[in-house]
């Protein structure tokens, strides 16, 4: 039943109920002060201890979500999100990407830290240069390579791209920049019997053998002569005398480059330029008894697609929370190591100290009652769980105890943080 303020506040003040006045005279009695000072200062400090250290150990926010730092259309986001990826995350902040804008990391780049970081790049106008022909379009990619393959015009590895300034519009026809594309020559030439075709900057038949490093031997020579120029599809050929030549294609490894970016969080990765790989004709000088194969020298290399350079960025933003840092620092981490422990951590279990391996999407309030052996647990996914015992009894639920395991294993199997997070970079698991 329903009562009025007023009956309440009589109801307080009349005569039969005074807590105030009675707690004053109890006061002025030492033999009740006392005890009841002692007590209410008692439970005060168990308070305190219980907030403070929850048992021992600091506590960090345990959530089912991220807080995540979108760059985009010169204003900066901080928002709380569930999204998964980058990808849905832009759809639910409404960010739509154009032809030719660029996010960074990918869209399908998972989201499993706080302070993540996204960054889109608007496209701006570029005008594509390929002899006579020009192509205007969009572009926010950084390479000229990257523009030009959004722009869907196919170029070859031997190609030069450059990426120019645009200094004077009425004669350069162009509001923005410029990528001038100086094609290399396609020539068709047969190397000891192996028709192949490769394209080339050089103006001779001579200095095509020379960018290719090819060398003629005694019993070598070449069709037409080292002195014509090269002409787009002509023919050369190669030829030796005397033994028996095979050849064999193999892949050239392309080379990869890493550029550190500070607007992009720890650890997370965007592709700046695609690479591949390049082919190259091995020839060998083959020796045989009774037809039969009995040894071969190679004797000439010739590189019949140069590889193009794969340009990865890697972020290096550290902004990790407070809490999780006050847990680092009780497990006995070292501060050079957090970043190394945040990335690792976040992509191993989204910091949940009772997730099992294979669990997606939440952090169990409770330990699970039984934890299968064949399974990863807790903040590191330690498979079995149960080495993470002689690290404390509250392993199951404390993260302390379990970063004390993780610290240990990270060193003992990887020699340090640095060692386990480039393991994982690499390997997709520590």
């Amino acid at each position: 039943m329903r009562r009025s303020f007023g009956k309440i506040k009589k109801e307080y003040l009349s005569p039969g109920i005074k807590p105030a006045h009675r707690l004053g005279r109890a006061a002025r009695h030492p033999a009740i002060a006392i005890p009841l000072a002692t007590f209410s200062a008692l439970l005060l400090l168990c308070v305190l201890v219980l907030i403070i250290f929850n048992g021992g150990s600091p506590t960090f926010r345990v959530t089912d979500s991220n807080i995540v730092i979108v760059s985009h259309d010169k204003q900066e986001q901080t928002v709380p999100t569930r999204a998964r990826t980058v990808g849905e995350l832009l759809e639910r902040l409404h960010i739509s990407l154009h032809d030719g804008d660029v996010v960074e990391p990918a869209r399908d780049a998972e989201i499993v830290s706080d302070n993540f970081r996204v960054n889109v790049y608007r496209a701006v106008p570029v005008t594509i240069v390929d002899g006579s022909t020009k192509t205007f379009s969009y572009s926010a990619a950084v390479t000229p390579r990257s523009i030009v393959k959004q722009a869907g015009i196919e170029v070859y590895p031997e190609d030069d791209l450059e990426l120019l300034p645009t200094q004077n519009f009425l004669v350069e026809g162009s509001i923005g920049g410029r990528v001038v594309i100086n094609r290399a020559t396609p020539v068709n030439i047969n190397i000891y019997g192996t028709q192949v075709t490769m394209r080339t900057h050089a103006k001779t038949v001579g200095e095509l053998l020379k960018e290719r490093n090819i060398n003629l031997g005694p019993n070598d020579n070449v069709q037409p002569t080292g002195g014509v120029a090269i002409a787009p599809n002509m023919q050369i050929f190669l030829l030796h005398k005397g033994t028996q030549i095979a050849t064999a294609e193999e892949a050239v490894p392309m080379a990869t480059q890493v550029v550190e970016d500070s607007s992009l969080s720890f650890g997370a990765t965007a592709i700046r330029q695609q690479g591949a790989p390049g082919k190259k004709l091995v020839t060998y000088q083959v020796e045989t008894e009774n037809g039969r194969e009995v040894s071969r020298k190679k004797i000439q290399e010739v590189v019949i697609q140069e590889a193009v350079t794969h340009i990865t960025a890697r972020g290096k933003a550290v902004q990790i929370p407070a809490d999780k840092q006050s847990v680092m620092a009780a497990a006995g981490i070292s501060s050079g190591d957090y970043a190394y422990v945040d990335f690792i951590i976040s992509h191993e279990s989204g910091w949940c100290p009772t997730k099992l391996q294979g669990q997606i999407g939440y952090c169990p309030p409770y330990a699970p009652d039984t934890i299968p052996a064949s399974k990863g647990y807790g903040l590191g996914q330690a498979t079995p769980g149960t080495k993470m015992a002689s690290f404390g009894a509250d392993w199951k639920t404390s993260a302390v105890t379990q970063l004390k395991w993780a610290n240990n294993y990270a060193k003992s199997r990887h020699g340090s943080w640095a060692g386990a997070y480039n393991h994982w970079q690499s390997k997709k698991w520590w």
